[in-house]
């Protein structure tokens, strides 16, 4: 009989837990947000979840990096830097230039730089660009530009070089890095074609050496030499005591500036270095073969502009090659043109033009002389 009773009690356990089950169930509060099925309606599916991003799980650092090309160069150096070091390294040429034609050179040079930087105002004005002035690219254009012009210029006509020199040959190429050509020897080259007369006439320092001297013009040394055979002095080219430019009379103090150039590495060694040494050493070939018809090739070195435009304007870093076998074969072309234009030209100095006429080169030269890219295989 006990057998029997327990049997029954236990096949009433899973009944009074399956009641429990379904009470507790009932009881039990539901998810808030969701109500429960009614009516035998199925639950809607739960949508799909969005698969992940696997770069999500990729280092993201902190800082957004840059890639690019190379070269990469880590340097303190920066545009408006460069451009009023060279402002610095032509306050020898321009000291001389003030001690030598007084205060006609310092209303010129203050003029061209005057209108050169108010030029460049208006340029990026009507370009709608931010204004341009304190990286000292203009400054520089509007020194150059005096430092070549004659003293007994007229105001007016700096003040016109100065404005052409931005404008046209800065800013209608796209502005400072796309010029073609150096924009202070095309505001020279534009003077040099719209008044040729006033662009040749030239006077003598205010040294006692001329203090006698009553003729109003002056012929510059390389033009004595190739019309009358008059030979000047070395001292004389070197201190600058001579007709001429502004800053090209002083080839000592063109020389100091350009050295620190050289010594800071903004400016190419080997432009000068060809442009000179091509000059002295084709001019002392035909010096060699005529003394008495051709200059020497120390005074090809010292007169005229050779050294103002090999260091400063020659080696431009917008409108010169970027590649080391370029940088030789501007400077020697340039050296080449000039000497022709010196010995057999019309005119005594050629100095503006050689480098002018090397700068429409420089685009091709740089195309021919591109190094290897690492791997690259030619077809």
């Amino acid at each position: 009989m006990e057998e029997k009773i327990n049997s029954e009690e236990n096949a009433k356990l899973p009944e009074e837990n399956t009641g429990s089950s379904a009470e507790d169930s009932a009881n039990k509060p539901t998810t808030p947000g969701k109500k429960p099925a009614e009516g035998g309606e199925k639950p809607k599916p739960k949508p799909k979840p969005v698969a992940k991003d696997p770069r999500d799980k990729l280092y993201k650092p902190e800082k957004s990096l840059i890639i690019s090309t190379s070269p990469h160069f880590h340097t303190g150096d920066s545009v408006p830097k460069i451009m009023w070091t060279v402002v610095a390294a032509l306050l020898p040429a321009t000291v001389m230039a003030v001690y030598y034609f007084g205060m006609p050179a310092v209303i010129m040079i203050g003029a061209c730089v005057a209108a050169a930087l108010v030029t460049e105002i208006i340029m990026n004005k009507m370009k709608g660009e931010p204004l341009t002035i304190n990286d000292g690219s203009a400054a520089i254009t509007g020194l150059l530009l005096a430092l070549t012009l004659p003293p007994s210029l007229p105001l007016s006509a700096g003040i016109i070089g100065s404005v052409f020199s931005i404008a046209v040959g800065k800013h209608i190429f796209g502005g400072l890095g796309y010029n073609i050509f150096n924009p202070a020897l095309l505001g020279r080259a534009f003077l040099q074609a719209s008044f040729p007369v006033v662009m040749t006439t030239w006077t003598y320092p205010g040294t006692e050496k001329y203090a006698n001297i009553d003729a109003v013009t002056a012929a510059t040394p390389l033009a004595q030499f190739k019309f009358e055979k008059i030979l000047t002095g070395y001292s004389d080219l070197l201190t600058g005591n001579v007709g001429g430019s502004l800053g090209e009379t002083s080839a000592l103090a063109v020389l100091i500036g350009g050295v620190i150039l050289l010594v800071m590495k903004y400016a190419d060694w080997r432009i000068p270095v060809s442009y000179l040494g091509s000059v002295f050493l084709i001019g002392g070939i035909f010096w060699y073969f005529a003394p008495d018809q051709y200059p020497d090739p120390i005074f090809h070195m010292l007169s005229g502009g050779l050294m103002l435009g090999a260091l400063f304007m020659a080696t431009d870093m917008v409108t010169s090659p970027i590649t080391p076998t370029g940088a030789w074969i501007f400077g020697v072309g340039a050296g080449i043109v000039l000497v022709i234009i010196r010995l057999f030209g019309g005119v005594p100095e050629g100095v503006m033009y050689s480098i002018l006429f090397m700068n429409a080169f420089t685009p091709l030269i740089n195309r021919y002389t591109r190094p290897k890219y690492f791997g690259e295989v030619h077809a």
